[in-house]
């Protein structure tokens, strides 16, 4: 039976954070250090020398010879230069599965056909920017409003983090309040406010480097799936300038790593009701990921507020949004209107002729081909053959997925824990993080060296282009990987 979207039964978050916490008590278990040498030897070195020659050429204009966080790659980040469907090239000449989907806006695959001939007849006629009115701005906003409940109205931008920024400035506006409540854990872009408690829920600013302590005087964190938490926030902030808004992803911190109850937004949304602040779903990954209706279609909860990103581009640039109810959405509103104090926003190249085609024709496909549902079976089958894989070789490693956003945590760097209460232990925290974060860096390493592209080791997007046969492929590279991890005989 057809559901729409691709989770077809959601985790048991009970037993995922059983194991997670299993996992991090546990002594770090990455790529025994012979077979590492023998990765850096005879695949780095040998096959892929292209690539190294040009990132230290790159080095020399570019700080740390990439322009994106999820390019660099250990021990140096690979050139690709072909990307279709479940597959990516690098200069060298190597073939990936491709499970980074660039970050998880190509629910489709990468580079689909259909869209990119679109793409270049608009190219051919308009260009790719105009700065004025293009219909396609029209047909994306009103495939957004017809599929996703909570949108009235939508305004596109040039990035998640943008829409982030937006929607905080909107809420404000609304609501006449000024603290704004994010879950711990969470990314919400890099803009100065909500770089606060990133990565592991308690860090508060710590990770925030070259942003003054006091921009975060109206910004708060909750823990995940603490309602209690996040309740008592939501009470002191009354004296204190009251809450504009609580802005989360709606299956947990970076994607679901920390996963969320089933009916912990529902607590949240009430919540919200109850002390007069809006509800932003951050939807940059889950928008036309988890379905076309999105997580709040699945969870059944209507947000005041959604962000968009990834996905509303359809893997093309300036992919970001914000959509919501007519009341909120007036405070966005372009022209010289007076009687309402508007959001200061902008952008040139924002909803753009290129991204809003790519984006409105990557929704058609996506009705057309059912891509979350065929997206969220190829997660269930990677994520199901990870555990056995795992069970097979007595690894403590954890494989869970929501839909088509697949999780493998080897040493659950994101996981651990810090207590506020216990500040002084914050810094040994957050070393172990990093010590973590090396481990995972070693394991994405071997992934690749195998033909397989995660994200940061410890990610996988799945799309409607990967078969059960890539997905097969894809599994026999992993238990390479597996067989040479330290204790395994």
């Amino acid at each position: 039976m057809s559901t729409g979207f691709s989770i077809s039964k959601y985790p048991d978050v009970k037993e995922i954070y059983k194991q997670l916490h299993d996992l991090i008590h546990q002594p770090i278990r990455s790529i025994k250090p012979v077979e590492m040498e023998k990765y850096l030897k005879d695949y780095y070195e040998k096959k892929c020398a292209k690539s190294k020659v040009m990132i230290a050429e790159a080095s020399e204009y570019i700080p740390g010879g990439v322009q994106h966080n999820l390019a660099f790659n250990y021990p140096f980040p690979l050139v690709f230069t072909k990307a279709s469907g479940a597959y990516l090239n690098d200069l060298d000449g190597n073939k990936y599965i491709d499970f980074l989907q660039a970050g998880g806006p190509t629910v489709l695959g990468s580079n689909p056909l259909s869209v990119r001939k679109k793409v270049i007849q608009l190219l051919e006629s308009t260009g790719p920017v105009t700065g004025l009115f293009h219909e396609y701005e029209l047909k994306l906003a009103e495939k957004i409003v017809e599929h996703m409940p909570s949108v009235q109205m939508f305004r596109m931008l040039g990035s998640g983090t943008e829409a982030c920024m937006a929607s905080i400035r909107v809420a404000r506006l609304a609501t006449k309040k000024k603290n704004v409540v994010k879950m711990g854990g969470a990314y919400h872009g890099w803009s100065d406010q909500l770089a606060y408690g990133l990565r592991l829920p308690g860090t508060r600013h710590f990770e925030s480097h070259g942003i003054p302590k006091h921009v975060f005087k109206y910004t708060q964190e909750f823990y995940p799936n603490d309602l209690n938490a996040l309740e008592n926030t939501l009470k002191r902030n009354r004296w204190r300038g009251g809450t504009a808004a609580v802005i989360l992803e709606p299956v947990g911190p970076e994607s679901g790593t920390r996963p969320l109850d089933f009916d912990f937004n529902k607590g949240v949304r009430e919540l919200c009701d109850k002390y007069g602040a809006l509800l932003i779903f951050d939807e940059v990954v889950t928008a036309f990921r988890i379905g076309l209706s999105g997580a709040q279609g699945y969870f059944g909860v209507t947000p005041d507020l959604t962000v968009f990103g990834k996905v509303v581009a359809g893997g093309y640039p300036s992919a970001g949004g914000l959509g919501g109810k007519k009341e909120y959405m007036k405070y966005l509103s372009a022209g010289l209107q007076t009687g309402v104090k508007k959001a200061l926003i902008g952008g040139t190249m924002a909803a753009n002729p290129l991204s809003s085609a790519a984006g409105y024709y990557t929704l058609l496909e996506i009705e057309k081909q059912k891509a979350c549902e065929k997206a969220g079976r190829a997660g269930d089958r990677i994520t199901a053959g990870l555990q056995k894989l795992i069970k097979k070789y007595n690894l403590p490693f954890v494989a869970f997925n929501q839909g088509s956003i697949c999780h493998l945590e080897t040493v659950g760097t994101m996981l651990l824990e810090i207590d506020i209460k216990k500040f002084w232990k914050i810094k040994s925290t957050i070393k172990e993080a990093h010590l973590r974060k090396k481990a995972m860096e070693e394991m994405g390493a071997a992934y690749m060296a195998e033909g397989i592209v995660t994200l940061a080791g410890s990610r996988l997007y799945t799309s409607a282009a990967d078969t059960d046969a890539v997905v097969d492929d894809a599994l026999k590279r992993f238990e390479r990987v597996f067989q040479k991890v330290e204790g395994v005989a």
